[in-house]
């Protein structure tokens, strides 16, 4: 690590402070996380007794140090509601398994800790600042600059390989420089940990914008973006960082974008909630159904689905070891992996879920499913499907697709991405507030035609 690493992550707090005395406070925390997630280091430093130091916990750091400068009325209003039970039981499940398993205040207190600045603080951040439609729509619109400034360094990446991390900061993000090689091309790491996250990234920026342009929602930006060439190019760009995962995850949320408002029922996105409590109960009756995912893409893509078995395999060992231990799991300290007699490990852990599940049993992910499944659900109950493709309501829309992805992507990956977690913060705290089926401005004005006018079907 080079002192341009050592600089940039001792002086984001402080670049945080200036972000608020220059820009409004709602921006001003979009762009600190984003910023951040996008380029500082993938460093961590390790403070005694404190959380590790990372560039979420120095962004969350900042943030409430510059709001409670420049903005302490609003976090003094803050008041809790019961949708936030699924996270506050989920920041407490580390605290529970430690206890649980003898291991002591001590480490209990510490797991505790780095959950709050893992979890809590970007969902808590997300809940006061975001926490109505246009700050969905500030949010919804700062993911899509985000992978629109991200494009050039991905194409450059996917040319030259995964070099500029090393060329900036001076040190390699991820330890294993083969699996940056795919489908006969390199997949971009930029300045993220994997190439996975950079695929996930760019299919959340792509989500948004194209869904923002086609519902006539970005008109605003024509004039300061070329839209019709950008939003192309990062077309090709989602496709061309060669992560397939993130790929067929793109093409799903547009899928069900599109099904949802031609159609007009909500039945379609409620089926796809289902998909990870079903797979995960299944895996855990020991029925998994990761075997039919496998032979679904052996047909499309054998080595995808050599990896994705090679996962399933691992799933099968580490879940009947989380069953021993089924109510509050194994805790942490590796405790939830398979050792073979010469004490060797000899488990993988790729995806959340199964983390989840054995370093916090059934709890720990009954509360973290709840994160992620609630807000969506909460979205599907208050707006109909004929009010999706409105231009102040399509960035919630396809923000809560979006989520339900992130939850589907951690059945096979482990990518914690905070910005998924703030956003989650966000919806949450939106679908709070009475329903908005007119925009402020056009209240009264007769409804703009919609894109999909012709389909009368019955509403649900």
């Amino acid at each position: 690590m080079n002192p341009i690493a050592h600089l940039a992550m001792l002086g984001w707090i402080p670049a945080v402070l200036l972000l608020f005395s220059l820009l409004p406070p709602r921006r001003a925390v979009i762009a600190a996380f984003i910023i951040a997630w996008l380029f500082l280091p993938v460093a961590r430093y390790d403070i005694p007794v404190l959380p590790d130091y990372t560039k979420m916990s120095a962004t969350c750091a900042g943030v409430l140090i510059a709001a409670f400068i420049f903005d302490n009325q609003r976090l003094m209003s803050f008041r809790a509601s019961a949708v936030d039970t699924p996270m506050l039981l989920w920041l407490i499940a580390p605290f529970i398994s430690s206890m649980s398993n003898d291991l002591g205040l001590w480490d209990a207190t510490a797991a505790l800790f780095q959950q709050t600045v893992t979890w809590g603080m970007p969902y808590f951040i997300g809940r006061i600042y975001l926490s109505d439609m246009a700050g969905l729509r500030d949010l919804a619109r700062g993911i899509f600059i985000g992978g629109l400034v991200y494009i050039p360094l991905c194409l450059y990446e996917s040319r030259m390989s995964p070099q500029l991390h090393r060329m900036i900061y001076g040190f390699m993000a991820h330890y294993d420089f083969s699996q940056t090689y795919r489908l006969g091309g390199w997949r971009p790491m930029v300045f993220m940990s994997h190439g996975i996250m950079v695929g996930v990234w760019m299919m959340a920026a792509t989500l948004n914008g194209f869904w923002m342009y086609r519902m006539k929602a970005l008109e605003d930006l024509k004039g300061k973006l070329h839209l019709k060439l950008l939003i192309p190019v990062m077309l090709f760009t989602a496709v061309w960082i060669r992560s397939f995962g993130a790929l067929l995850l793109l093409l799903l949320g547009l899928g069900l974008l599109f099904l949802t408002i031609r159609i007009r029922t909500r039945l379609v996105m409620a089926a796809f909630l289902m998909i990870p409590p079903v797979f995960m109960f299944s895996a855990v009756i020991d029925q998994p159904l990761g075997q039919t995912a496998v032979d679904i893409i052996e047909s499309v893509n054998a080595d995808r689905a050599a990896s994705l078995k090679f996962r399933v395999d691992n799933e099968h060992i580490l879940v009947a070891k989380a069953m021993q231990r089924p109510a509050f799991g194994w805790g942490g300290w590796g405790r939830a992996r398979v050792y073979n007699e010469f004490g060797e490990d000899i488990s993988v852990t790729d995806s959340l879920w199964v983390i989840t599940l054995g370093n916090y049993g059934l709890f720990g992910l009954a509360t973290m499913s709840l994160v992620f499944f609630l807000p969506a659900y909460l979205f599907l109950k208050q707006y109909r499907a004929m009010h999706w493709h409105k231009p102040h309501l399509c960035h919630a829309a396809s923000l809560t697709v979006m989520l339900s992805l992130y939850s589907v992507d951690n059945l096979i990956n482990a990518m914690e991405n905070p910005i998924f977690i703030f956003t989650a913060g966000a919806l949450t705290g939106a679908m709070l507030q009475p329903q908005q089926l007119e925009a402020p401005e056009a209240a009264g004005q007769t409804e703009a035609a919609s894109p999909f006018r012709g389909y009368e079907p019955r509403f649900i």
